[in-house]
């Protein structure tokens, strides 16, 4: 059982990060495309 539980939390571990980084690389999508907008 505990080994069960030590694989769920390193896959939620995964999870999160791969959240994160694909949250990050959309901010930084509409910050570009702001700046775009702005510059123009």
């Amino acid at each position: 059982m505990s080994k069960k539980s030590e694989e769920h939390e390193v896959d939620l571990r995964g999870t999160l990060i791969s959240v994160f980084f694909v949250g990050i690389v959309i901010v930084a999508m509409w910050v570009a495309v702001y700046l775009m907008y702005v510059a123009r």
